[in-house]
């Protein structure tokens, strides 16, 4: 007994020595060892290794800060445990990365652009409602994943992004469309497989520690929605470790010498939580087919999924990249087929900065011009991608989920020894192909700009400040997409709706329509707004039309002013007459009154109620509203 007693001291004193021998390089770590835990010693014998002494140089004798000492050390488990390779693969490729850009070398060098194969689709056409019937057929085997790490400072607005209201007639905001729709979808799907076994479609959100805990109260503070709490998954991406300078040395937080300072890795982290969470197996396991990545402020993009699924399963494409047709030079990315000299090929997003310099390069002295169409051949990317689950997770299990990174350094001269402040390998979601191997299916769905894509990103300064005929991307030009989008879908079926008028509401010239809102719950697909629709209808521009209930048919409508007709699901409501009061005007407001809420400041508008007809039938039965 004794003798093992004398062994275990020994093997003690041989750690204690390997230890002080292991961290000799920093003297000041030599000497705290007695307070740190095995696993942080190791730790810290790690950053040593990674050439990381200077986090050391400022720790005083054992006694003094240790709680803060030790904190440090489980913030860098924590940036070890969070990354796909740990920190050493963070710190390798760092280098790698930021010695490419000190040398001013292209990531394009040897690759030839060209243009990608892909669907291009005019909304209304048998072409398009043939799509989108596949694509309702596809979406119970579909599931959804909402990237929504960030906020609305951006947009001048303090809350989460997924909280903003999409429209201001029904206040509904994007993440409660965004799960109607998947519900709706889910739903028409069911109906067109009655044999099926009916499956919950799951619902993934990124979120950060930004939006994590607000999301969850968003989300339980309306019963989820519609969705039951088990549908919808959030997983929180960490941040990483900001690098000072070219050696790769991790920064220390300019406040707190015993913290790293960290930043946001970018929405290219969906796919290292996704593969880590053990969900893509689960899904597959239940029969899925295809995860749907959409991101957080576009109220339009559910308009161009059904279609876009109907193009991936019959395609049979392993990426799908939803995109709108874009103009040569237009600040979008553009989606390219890249071929290297060396026998390598992608399709991925090449940001509009750096496509016209390739196109020059590689014998297209014009760079990126328009073609025949009136639009740039390379369409315009909207970060809205269509995976198919097999060979997803064939190709997570190769990569962990890692993403090709890239690093952004602003330095302080033409030296490009010192940066101004501190940078971080970045990545995003969109560079997933750049790891696919030539045999990978990759292709593109184009639908047009006003039915698929009106993202909410910049605030009214910003926006005002567009060059003429470019898009806003505001709360305001957001809005507005939505009613236009609404009124062309109806001309489309068959309804006269009058054209807009043009008001300037913070700066920005926008066309103002009908105001027209449905719920997705009654129109899914562009066939289901037709059956919906019959006889001779009208809309003016002064007007606003909300459709709420599922089972509610216009035919014959003369409407000049505002209806709002709501009912149970198992009510049948034929609308028509002639609907005729004052009706809700939109009225310009000074985005700097305090007085009214930040969502309402940055559109530069509100809508003034002044009289409708508005009816809600909750009671099953047929009915008709015929004022």
């Amino acid at each position: 007994m004794a003798s093992a007693a004398v062994n275990s001291a020994i093997e003690k004193l041989a750690n204690i020595q390997l230890n002080e021998l292991s961290t000799s390089s920093s003297p000041n770590l030599q000497k705290n060892l007695s307070i740190l835990s095995p696993q942080q010693i190791e730790l810290g014998k790690m950053l040593l290794e990674l050439g990381q002494v200077h986090l050391f140089e400022h720790w005083p004798d054992p006694g003094l800060d240790d709680d803060d000492k030790k904190a440090l050390l489980d913030q860098v488990l924590v940036l070890n445990s969070s990354y796909p390779g740990g920190l050493s693969s963070y710190i390798k490729t760092a280098k790698e990365l930021l010695a490419d850009s000190k040398a001013g070398k292209n990531p394009f060098d040897g690759f030839t652009p060209s243009v990608p194969s892909g669907e291009i689709l005019t909304f209304g056409d048998d072409n398009f409602i043939q799509y989108e019937e596949m694509g309702v057929k596809q979406a119970q085997n579909a599931a959804f994943v909402l990237v929504a790490g960030g906020l609305g400072e951006r947009l001048g607005y303090n809350g989460i992004k997924v909280a903003l209201p999409m429209e201001t007639t029904t206040g509904t905001c994007f993440l409660q469309h965004y799960i109607e729709s998947i519900l709706s979808l889910s739903e028409a799907s069911f109906k067109q497989a009655p044999g099926e076994c009916r499956k919950d479609v799951p619902l993934v959100i990124m979120t950060s520690d930004d939006t994590h805990e607000r999301t969850l109260q968003l989300l339980e503070a309306h019963n989820y929605f519609g969705m039951k709490p088990t549908q919808v998954k959030l997983l929180k991406q960490e941040k990483v470790a900001c690098l000072a300078d070219n050696d790769a040395r991790l920064a220390l937080d300019p406040n707190n010498k015993y913290r790293i300072q960290t930043k946001p890795h970018g929405h290219g982290d969906v796919h290292a939580l996704l593969y880590s969470s053990g969900l893509l197996k689960e899904w597959k396991d239940t029969g899925l087919r295809w995860v749907v990545f959409f991101q957080d402020t576009n109220g339009l993009l559910f308009k161009a999924i059904p279609a876009a699924l109907g193009v991936s399963a019959t395609k049979e494409y392993h990426v799908n990249s939803l995109a709108v047709p874009r103009k040569a030079k237009e600040a979008i990315g553009g989606i390219t087929k890249l071929t290297h000299t060396d026998g390598r090929e992608m399709v991925i997003n090449v940001e509009y900065n750096q496509l016209d310099p390739l196109l020059r390069a590689t014998g297209h002295p014009d760079g990126d011009v328009n073609c025949e169409t009136g639009y740039s051949p390379y369409p315009g990317n909207i970060n809205q991608l269509i995976l198919e689950l097999g060979p997803y997770i064939d190709e997570l299990s190769k990569t962990g989920g890692a993403i090709k990174e890239f690093v952004n350094p602003k330095y302080k001269d033409s030296t490009k020894t010192e940066f101004k402040s501190s940078t971080r390998l970045e990545c995003m979601m969109q560079d997933y192909p750049k790891t696919l191997s030539p045999s990978a299916r990759v292709g593109f769905t184009v639908t047009d700009t006003w039915l698929a894509y009106a993202p909410v990103k910049n605030n009214p300064e910003d926006a005002a400040k567009v060059p003429k005929g470019n898009p806003y991307h505001s709360a305001t030009s957001g809005e507005m997409a939505i009613y236009r989008a609404n009124s062309m879908i109806l001309k489309e079926a068959g309804v006269k709706v009058d054209d807009p008028v043009t008001q300037v509401f913070n700066g920005q010239e926008v066309e103002v329509w009908s105001r027209i809102v449905w719920k997705p719950k009654w129109a899914v697909t562009f066939n289901d707004v037709k059956s919906k629709v019959s006889g001779n209808n009208s809309v003016s521009q002064k007007s606003t039309l909300v459709i709420k209930g599922r089972d509610i048919c216009i035919e014959d409508l003369e409407l000049d002013g505002a209806l709002i007709v709501d009912s149970v699901d198992d009510a049948e409501v034929k609308v028509g007459g002639s609907v005729c009061n004052k009706g809700w005007s939109v009225e310009r407001i000074d985005k700097d009154s305090t007085e009214l809420p930040e969502e309402v400041r940055i559109r530069g508008f509100k809508i003034i109620k002044t009289e409708q007809v508005q009816q809600f039938y909750d009671e099953p039965g047929k009915f008709t509203l015929k004022p």
